[in-house]
């Protein structure tokens, strides 16, 4: 089977999985937040709460309808686009992820810029010298990073390099309709946390295929034909290497999504974390459901891409899928 037609077959599998796995995640959203104690109008009302209140802003918000009813209609809505309104803010929830969600992609996207080439070439490295100095020194180093949580490293980069040597803002604050590259230096400790957190399993992950791909019988022969060891390695051992590793790289967006949630906590960073940080205080439901459901979204469809890059990039890859 050839390649384009090895793809298209997984396509045309894992896409309507996917897709099942979404609405499921969709549908757990819903009933997860529907059961929580309390409700929006209680905690809108807070102290004001009355009975006679509280019945006339549950029926203003569609909170005294069943709940089968109010879960198609939101259902129909996220077909559609309509999100409905913030309880918080009263603006439509697609604005707020609209004014926000720029932000949150520009940390996401700088810190998976940097992370899957410092990955990849920490790990080529430590697997091309093994047992040395530098090879102990990245190993040990990515283990003892991977055992710390995001939340100590950016307290600790808060207080190292924001208030004892004052050299970067200890918080990454920005004003209304800015951007973020409007001042830089804001994204450093947010990115620098998040890559110290997510590369160390990268790392570790691309050293052993390395180790694995340079002992095997091909890059033997290769050796023997006389191609050359750069050639070798970035031709032969490299792809090979890469297929375990492109799975980690997604589930690191599952890490990056939780990471971001702390850092954006940690330095005020107004992102779509933060926001559903906030949307959680103040039960702001439909808020709550609609960035939830986004966040799923791109877990699912991230580890559909890294399946499907792992097909192109390895053919033994390509012939277990068209077996």
């Amino acid at each position: 089977m050839s390649a384009p037609d090895t793809i298209l077959g997984f396509l045309v599998r894992r896409i309507p999985s996917a897709i099942a796995i979404l609405f499921l995640a969709t549908t757990g959203v819903f009933f997860l937040t529907e059961i929580l104690p309390g409700d929006a109008a209680s905690a809108i009302l807070g102290n004001e709460a009355t009975p006679e209140r509280l019945e006339n802003l549950r029926t203003e918000l569609g909170l005294d309808r069943p709940v089968t009813e109010r879960y198609l209609e939101w259902l129909g809505g996220l077909l559609t686009g309509d999100l409905g309104n913030s309880i918080a803010s009263e603006l439509p929830v697609e604005e707020f992820i609209a004014a926000r969600i720029g932000n949150s992609l520009l940390l996401a996207l700088m810190t998976m810029s940097l992370l899957v080439p410092l990955a990849v070439g920490l790990g080529v490295l430590a697997a091309l010298r093994p047992g040395s100095v530098l090879d102990r020194l990245i190993s040990s180093s990515s283990v003892a990073l991977d055992a710390v949580p995001e939340f100590a490293i950016a307290i600790f980069m808060v207080v190292c390099f924001g208030l004892w040597l004052g050299i970067l803002p200890p918080v990454s604050l920005v004003g209304a309709g800015e951007s973020p590259l409007a001042s830089p230096e804001i994204l450093i400790l947010p990115v620098v946390v998040l890559l110290l957190r997510l590369f160390a399993l990268g790392a570790r992950v691309v050293r052993a295929g390395m180790i694995e791909a340079l002992d095997s019988e091909y890059v033997a022969t290769a050796r023997l034909w006389g191609v050359r060891e750069r050639r070798v390695v970035l031709r032969h051992a490299l792809p090979n290497a890469l297929a375990p590793a492109t799975q980690v790289f997604a589930r690191n967006l599952d890490g990056l999504l939780g990471g971001i949630i702390v850092v954006e906590a940690v330095f005020g960073y107004p992102g779509l974390a933060q926001g559903l940080l906030d949307a959680v205080s103040a039960r702001d439901v439909p808020l709550v459901q609609a960035l939830a459901v986004l966040f799923a979204a791109v877990t699912i469809f991230a580890n559909l891409l890294a399946d499907l890059l792992t097909i192109m990039l390895v053919p033994r890859a390509r012939e277990t899928v068209g077996g």
